[in-house]
């Protein structure tokens, strides 16, 4: 009896213990890289109304905070100039806790879904691009971290998560996001400096499933109650909407960061107007909010070709998705898109993850360095449709952002031209110009013997379908078309 009685008074002062001692998120641990210079959010859990005291080894100054009624807290805490250098944080509320092998450098969010969280090692039968090349080069890269959220779906939004940060290396760079371990190495090697990427995305989500219950409430006819949005999406649960931002995007907001990199849409294909367009922009503007760190970089992925409605490359609703994601480029602030049009092989039609994933991280770090590193002599951007002229049976297109280039000189390949009947046939295009106006007409030159008076011309505008045109940057062409139809 004795013995029992001496049993349960231990177990109550481990209890006790357990209560009293501060407890961090699971994001916030050793290795994690804090973003520099700026003042970045530190918090967790503790008893209520003690006190918390965070110190650093990078500074004498220490910080406090008052731990509520609800048994949270929260500190903020100024961040030294980027380096390698090994910090520690310790966090004491009667019982130290130190948090190790800290670094300051750059961290980037990796949202969206499965072309996202596709790993350096691949899917099942989905490779990666020279993996094993990666995996030796990856010792070179000891500057780059990962910490990837679990992709879980809750009913409210959640807190903490279980995970932790990975140091890149040989043994580990197979799990980390393919497109955002190829940014971070660019980002690294290029400045020098460390850079974290947080993974927070799930395989075929939808914009939707990110929104959050305001958002769905005010902006769509969405359920939110979480047993309806099962009954709704009953066979594939990554479709659903609500739950995987709550469990898989909300126990990351208090983070600070630098900007947001999004790869998503395949699951959007299909939806009407510009649904899509509106949606990613409420997105934007939620997470922008939520994070509360202003408005910062959000650059995303247009998708990939592929075979949308059962196989039918020669089909539109691939190519009216990316239409949107070119326009949600206009109406999002300081965004920018990636373009992949380039980035398939012509045997990849019906393979939804893309081996070329080196290209599209380095295109988004190629964008980041000269948006927001001051590398303004790279060429990030891809050349787009600006406007068309019609002279007899041939159309002169021309295009923006073209760095000066629209290449290769002869041979385009990817045009269609339509008449009025509104049918379209394979055309021939290739570089054109004339002296003219005291300026010399640079235009791409559209014809197609079937076509007497064209009104209308597309490039790319299918679901699968891979143009040659790039501009002075080696940046694809974007898919466009100038009809409506």
């Amino acid at each position: 009896m004795k013995k029992r009685i001496l049993f349960s008074i231990v177990l109550v002062m481990l209890a006790v213990g357990l209560e009293a001692k501060v407890r961090l998120p699971h994001i916030i641990g050793d290795n994690m890289v804090i973003q520099q210079q700026t003042e970045v959010r530190l918090w967790g859990w503790a008893k209520a109304g003690k006190t918390v005291k965070v110190s650093t080894s990078w500074s004498d100054e220490t910080v406090s905070a008052k731990v509520g009624n609800d048994g949270k807290w929260l500190v903020k805490v100024k961040t030294p100039k980027a380096s390698y250098d090994a910090l520690t944080i310790t966090f004491d509320d009667g019982e130290p806790l130190t948090v190790r092998n800290v670094v300051s450098g750059e961290v980037w969010v990796c949202a969206g879904q499965s072309n996202m969280e596709m790993p350096v090692k691949g899917f099942g039968m989905c490779p990666v691009k020279d993996y094993n090349h990666h995996v030796l080069d990856a010792a070179n890269s000891k500057g780059v971290r990962s910490v990837k959220i679990p992709s879980v779906m809750r009913s409210e939004p959640q807190e903490d998560a279980l995970c932790e940060w990975r140091q890149c290396s040989p043994k580990t760079v197979g799990d980390f996001s393919a497109t955002g371990y190829f940014f971070a190495r660019l980002l690294s090697r290029t400045l020098d400096i460390p850079v974290g990427i947080i993974e927070a995305n799930k395989g075929g989500t939808r914009v939707e499933s990110w929104l959050t219950k305001e958002n769905l409430q005010k902006y769509t006819s969405d359920p939110t109650d979480s047993v309806e949005i099962c009954k709704k999406w009953s066979e594939w649960d990554y479709h659903r909407c609500l739950l995987w931002g709550n469990g898989t995007f909300n126990p990351i907001l208090n983070y600070t960061v630098k900007g947001i990199l999004y790869y998503q849409g395949c699951s959007n294909v299909g939806d009407p107007g510009d649904q899509y367009s509106e949606r990613l922009k409420i997105l934007v503007d939620q997470w922008r909010s939520q994070f509360g760190l202003g408005e910062i970089p959000f650059y995303f992925v247009q998708i990939a070709p592929w075979a949308y409605d059962d196989g039918n490359v020669d089909a539109i609703s691939g190519a009216l998705l990316r239409e949107q994601q070119w326009k949600a480029a206009q109406v999002i602030p300081n965004s920018s898109l990636v373009c992949t049009n380039d980035l398939v092989y012509p045997y990849e039609y019906s393979q939804i993850h893309p081996t070329q994933k080196q290209p599209v991280g380095e295109r988004l770090a190629f964008t980041a360095l000269n948006r927001d590193y001051g590398f303004e002599t790279i060429q990030y951007k891809s050349s787009s449709y600006k406007d068309m002229t019609v002279k007899g049976d041939t159309i002169l297109i021309h295009t923006q952002d073209n760095y000066w280039c629209d290449a290769p000189f002869e041979q385009m390949e990817g045009f269609e031209i339509a008449g009025e009947d509104k049918v379209f046939y394979p055309a021939e295009a290739r570089h054109f110009w004339q002296p003219g106006g005291g300026y010399w007409d640079e235009a791409i030159m559209v014809t197609s013997p079937k076509v007497k008076k064209p009104v209308a011309v597309r490039y790319c505008f299918k679901n699968f379908q891979i143009g040659n045109v790039k501009n002075g940057g080696n940046m694809p062409l974007f898919p466009f078309r100038t009809d409506n139809w």
